[in-house]
């Protein structure tokens, strides 16, 4: 290594490499540029029967379309790490539809904040999210699961016989943290009125002046109807809907998603028996040490997100033709 050296201050020196050339280039800019915008396509655009790229797939395309005579997967794996440019990821996403989406979404957002028509909720005021997860199966693994180890995960068997499946129901006490849970055969307006049944016959919701319970738009209990049947069978409930495709405002998933990965997966059980005691007794040691979830998503939150995706709708929306008379 050849080595100089530079003075910067009287008496103090320092060394420094001299300019190397290095490598040449194998690629140029104008060709990462190309490999880049080809990246940022859907597939389907440029020709190939594919869903969404990967590097080696991106490597042939570049190959194909003349850019590089010769590419690797490596090398375009590190163009676009360098960009954060990830095209074998994607998110779904959905716009809504529900004509009265934001009355429907404030609605809720202000019961998470003990709010109703503008007022404070009262101590004797209570706020339930409820839905069912469906098809919790029972699969009895072949081969008994393998506790972990030194150096090695938990190992379960791939292949399973079926035990059928079981519907959870369940009842979430936003401000309490509190499940009111139950396992039937199938979800339907029957299940459902059942779980109310057990909430509403109890303490403190059974003399409460008020309980809301906040519902998606599932045929259990869908419309008008299910507003009159509950209201019929306990004057004191009032049900709330979430708008269409909005069930993310719904905070029992939260508690569900919590069952799926503690509870359901991964999914190994004898029988629906055995389901059915595993998520009742999660339920007792969940209730025991529960605390409210911090809800942070509020009406100004939701309001920016409205503004976002009408912004987005007008983009992509096509220019309108000149009138020709």
């Amino acid at each position: 290594m050849q080595v100089s050296l530079s003075v910067t201050e009287p008496g103090q020196a320092r060394q420094a490499d001299r300019a190397r050339s290095g490598r040449p280039a194998r690629f140029t800019a104008v060709q990462v540029a190309q490999v880049k915008a080809l990246a940022c396509q859907l597939p389907g655009r440029v020709g190939a029967p594919l869903s969404r790229w990967s590097c080696l797939e991106l490597a042939r395309e570049v190959v194909a379309q003349g850019i590089a005579e010769a590419m690797s997967a490596s090398t375009v794996w590190r163009w676009l790490t360098r960009e954060a440019i990830k095209p074998w990821q994607y998110r779904s996403w959905l716009f809504p539809r529900d004509p009265d989406f934001t009355a429907k979404a404030e609605r809720v957002l202000d019961l998470y904040e003990r709010r109703w028509n503008g007022r404070k909720l009262g101590p004797d005021e209570f706020v339930i999210s409820s839905d069912e997860k469906t098809s919790i199966q029972a699969r009895c693994r072949c081969h008994p699961t393998l506790a972990p180890g030194r150096a090695r995960m938990m190992r379960v068997n791939h292949e399973y016989e079926r035990g059928g499946a079981v519907a959870y129901l369940a009842a979430y006490d936003v401000h309490r943290a509190r499940v009111f849970g139950s396992c039937e055969p199938s979800t339907g307006i029957v299940p459902f009125m059942a779980l109310v049944e057990q909430v509403m016959t109890v303490e403190p919701y059974a003399s409460a002046k008020r309980v809301f319970w906040v519902v998606d738009n599932g045929s259990s209990h869908r419309g008008q109807a299910a507003i009159d049947r509950l209201t019929a069978r306990f004057p004191n409930a009032v049900m709330v809907h979430t708008p269409i495709h909005a069930s993310w405002l719904n905070q029992v998933e939260i508690y569900f998603s919590v069952v799926q990965r503690k509870v359901v997966s991964p999914n190994d059980f004898t029988d629906l028996a055995e389901v059915e005691q595993r998520l009742g007794e999660f339920e007792k040691r969940y209730n025991a040490t529960a605390a409210p979830f911090q809800w942070k998503f509020t009406r100004r939150d939701l309001h920016d997100l409205l503004a976002r995706i009408t912004e987005h709708e007008r983009q992509d929306a096509p220019a309108a033709l000149p009138h020709v008379a």
